[in-house]
């Protein structure tokens, strides 16, 4: 279940709940790790930010959209 909340999105799954920001690649400036293929996200790309609803944000993690999109199919890499 997806629910739009003003730039944010609220997501419900099997691994839980889950707040998304999507990330436009002019606004995206630094370099991240993605969790789900452990490879860098550039500056530039377009991308999802996502962290549990609950809780003080130190989950936030940069994803790239499709590897996010395909969590479920695998395991995170860290």
């Amino acid at each position: 279940m997806l629910r739009i909340t003003g730039g944010q999105s609220r997501e419900a799954g099997p691994d839980g709940e889950w707040i998304i920001r999507r990330v436009i690649g002019a606004a995206a400036v630094k370099v991240y790790r993605c969790p789900g293929c452990a490879q860098e996200i550039p500056v530039g790309m377009a991308h999802v930010v996502v962290w549990r609803p609950y809780g003080d944000g130190d989950d936030r993690r940069h994803w790239h959209s499709s590897c996010w999109e395909r969590r479920s199919r695998r395991a995170p890499r860290y």
